[in-house]
């Protein structure tokens, strides 16, 4: 039977997959890309998820493995672990083309574009799947942080959410002007986030076994690896892109202080 705290996990991923949903709803009826407050948010979402990877995922990783595993080698495969689960985000990063990666920035104003229609719609379908790939890692993260901890979970599916808006409108600008068709930009973009709460339950159904003492804590190393990979490969470049380089730092040191602040406040 799954336990609530489980339940609880999946929900927040699937919250968080959600989030390209809003995208797409602001790239079809916004007028322009509000590129200030996105950089920032997109700081915060690094800043938090650093945060949390470096000051609690890691050490608590740390802690379980060396509890049943003490001395350096335990430290040494935890560690593996951890820079591990950087090499996994990394090889899904390099399986997906270069013209629909993700990464690359998009605005509202794109909507005015004048390329081929054909040529438009295939990327927008492609970069729908790119997403969704790019999604599954971020799913599992978002579910193991909801595992260890509810408020490091909500705090994880939060970042990810303000992550996965700019993702949405990746999707949706360029299906739109080239179909003319709302319904089913939006429909592409929302399918892209379901990627997230498929790779949370995958997570639950492959890790199962291990959830518990050292294989608990060699994934928490693992999806600390993830999560510090998408914040300085993903969030952090996307924010410099969409705004002023310095907003993007304010809003990374902002998320640190609020992710710290509401730790210590919060913790029973």
């Amino acid at each position: 039977m799954v336990d609530e705290q489980v339940l609880f996990a999946l929900g927040l991923s699937l919250f968080a997959g959600l989030a390209t949903g809003i995208g797409s709803l602001i790239a079809l009826f916004a007028k322009r890309t509000h590129t200030g407050l996105l950089s920032v948010g997109l700081g915060f979402s690094g800043g938090v998820m650093i945060y949390v990877s470096m000051m609690e995922l890691l050490p608590d990783g740390m802690e379980a493995v060396l509890h049943y595993m003490p001395g350096r080698m335990g430290q040494f495969i935890t560690l593996a672990a951890f820079f591990g689960g950087m090499g996994v985000f990394v090889l899904i990063d390099k399986m997906l083309p270069e013209e629909v990666n993700p990464h690359e920035a998009h605005r509202v104003e794109e909507m005015s574009g004048t390329e081929n229609h054909h040529k438009l719609q295939r990327m927008g379908i492609f970069t729908a799947l790119a997403v969704a790939i790019h999604n599954f890692p971020e799913g599992i993260a978002t579910f193991v942080g909801g595992l260890q901890n509810p408020e490091i979970g909500i705090a994880i599916a939060a970042a990810v959410a303000l992550h996965n808006i700019p993702e949405g409108i990746a999707v949706s600008v360029p299906i739109f002007f080239a179909t003319g068709d709302r319904w089913k930009a939006f429909k592409y973009s929302f399918l892209s986030g379901l990627a997230e709460p498929v790779g949370a339950l995958v997570a639950y159904l492959l890790l199962r076994p291990w959830l518990d003492g050292i294989g608990l804590g060699l994934v928490f190393a693992a999806v600390a690896g993830m999560m510090v990979m998408i914040s300085l490969d993903e969030l952090l470049p996307a924010a410099r892109e969409y705004g002023q380089p310095h907003l993007s730092m304010y809003g990374m040191v902002a998320g640190m202080m609020v992710m710290a602040a509401g730790l210590i406040f919060l913790q029973v």
